[in-house]
Formats: C-alpha cells, sequence, structure tokens
C-alpha cells in the first residue's frame, strides 16, 4: 500500500444527537442531486461566481470530495477541484452545500473536516477557498495576504482564504489562482518527495 493511508469509503459521525449522519465519497451518480441541492441552496446566481467559472468543466476530485445523508436523503456536499496558485498545486475547496433545513447542525463543519483530512492523507498540502472569514476560520483557514494571489474573475478579497495542510505550504506562493486542464491536473507535492 505504499505506506500512505487509505482514507475509509464510508464514515459515520453524529453531529446531531437525533439524527444519523453518514459521510461517503462523492461519486458520479452523485452529481444530479447535487446540482439540485446547490440549486436549492444557491439559486441561479452561483453560476456567476468566480470560483464556478474556475471549476466549469473540471470534474473534483471525488477521494477528496464527500456527500452528507441523513438516511437516504442527500443533505450535504463539498468539492474539492485541483488548481494552481501560481506555479503551486493546490486544491480549491467548495461549493460547501448544506440543504437550509439542515444549516447550523454541525454537517457542514463535518464535511469540511473530512475533506481536510482526506486531502492530507493523500498528500496534497494547500487549500484556497473564497468564503466567509467567521465560518472558516474555526476550521484553520486564514486570509489571503493583500495582493498575493490573483483570482480568476472577480472576489471580495477578504473572501479569499488559504488552509496549510503541510506547515508553510503557502510561503512564497504568489500569482494568479488558475484552473487545471485534465492534461495538467496538479499532484499532491507530498507524494512526489516520497
Amino acid at each position: 500500500m505504499n505506506g500512505r493511508q487509505r482514507y475509509p469509503a464510508r464514515l459515520s459521525v453524529k453531529p446531531m444527537a437525533d439524527l444519523p449522519l453518514t459521510l461517503s465519497p462523492q461519486t458520479p451518480a452523485d452529481l444530479a442531486a447535487i446540482e439540485k441541492l446547490d440549486e436549492r441552496a444557491f439559486g441561479p446566481g452561483r453560476f456567476a461566481r468566480s470560483a464556478y467559472r474556475l471549476r466549469e468543466g473540471i470534474e473534483p476530485d471525488y477521494g477528496l470530495s464527500f456527500v452528507a445523508r441523513v438516511g437516504t436523503l442527500l443533505v450535504g456536499a463539498i468539492r474539492m477541484t485541483p488548481i494552481f496558485c501560481g506555479d503551486r498545486p493546490a486544491l480549491l475547496l467548495g461549493p460547501l452545500t448544506v440543504d437550509p433545513p439542515f444549516r447550523s447542525s454541525g454537517i457542514g463543519e463535518e464535511l469540511v473536516k473530512t475533506s481536510l483530512n482526506a486531502a492530507r492523507v493523500a498528500g496534497h498540502e494547500l487549500v484556497l477557498l473564497a468564503g466567509d472569514m467567521s465560518y472558516y476560520s474555526k476550521i484553520g483557514f486564514l486570509p489571503v495576504p493583500s495582493k498575493r494571489l490573483i483570482f480568476a474573475g472577480p472576489v471580495d478579497p477578504q473572501r479569499l482564504l488559504y488552509c496549510e495542510l503541510v506547515e508553510g505550504a503557502f510561503e512564497g506562493v504568489t500569482g494568479k489562482v488558475r484552473r487545471a486542464s485534465q492534461e495538467s491536473k496538479p499532484t499532491p507535492s507530498k507524494a512526489n518527495h516520497a
């Protein structure tokens, strides 16, 4: 098994006292249900967001992207997509979607933690997102220093956040945040040194 841990196929957690929640890796079969969930949560304006355009046409990394179910009902999803920050391989987290009736129940935080842990285990070092600092700071995200990264399309600079999965991974990272084509998908940096 080449010394690297494998992430479990299914993980059961209980962030809510009375509702059993199951997290599992996304599969292509989940995409239609996730699209409906995104539509309910974000509406049609989601397609205009810069992060959506950056992910457009690129499949998520299914081993790092998860869904949350209560019974058979899909109530949450998180996506990780390979990108580049300048020349450094990274992951773009998002969208993180939780069905409105299930918000404020810990599902979103469980999805983020599970996805970050899977990325760390897989050897990735850096994650970027456009999101709310007050929410993501408690999970280890920090604001990108002003003008260090140029995001594709308009994004509020105060919402551009990063998380180091390996200490020092953001050191020296500058330049344009760009999509990874299917041909130029970045590989985890750590895996290249193993």
